[in-house]
């Protein structure tokens, strides 16, 4: 019998003092709105802070309602946490073409990330940090 084992997620980039990447649980509740329609709520968000660029907010698939988006054939690749897919939200229009980007099977040192989705500030309505229960 031949038993198959997934293999362990690739190594990637290794971030350091020029490219730091830290990954840290929110405390706060996070709220993503879009027409007025609330996207996602998590009182499990994880705050990605990396190199000089503004912390991302990923907050776990099962907090987002994935019934409003939907799946795009657009990539990118990040060296340091692997390939990206993305969606767009149709309530949002035109704006929020790929506003949520998740990395299905992210590199070694963000697998925190895994199961988790991110959205553009600039394509949604909202993103607030609201005060934890």
């Amino acid at each position: 019998m031949t038993t198959h084992t997934a293999a362990p997620p690739a190594k990637g980039k290794t971030p350091g003092p020029d490219h730091p990447i830290t990954i840290e649980p929110n405390p706060r509740r996070v709220v993503v709105t879009v027409a007025g329609r609330t996207i996602a709520d998590t009182q499990c968000a994880l705050t990605l802070r990396e190199a000089s660029y503004p912390p991302v907010f990923y907050i776990p698939r099962e907090d987002v309602d994935l019934s409003l988006l939907e799946r795009t054939a657009h990539t990118t690749h990040c060296p340091y946490k692997g390939d990206a897919a993305y969606f767009s939200i149709p309530a949002g229009g035109a704006r929020s073409a790929n506003a949520v980007w998740t990395y299905e099977t992210p590199f070694e040192v963000v697998l925190s990330i895994k199961d988790h989705l991110a959205f553009y500030p600039d394509r949604v309505d909202a993103i607030e940090e609201r005060p934890g229960s």
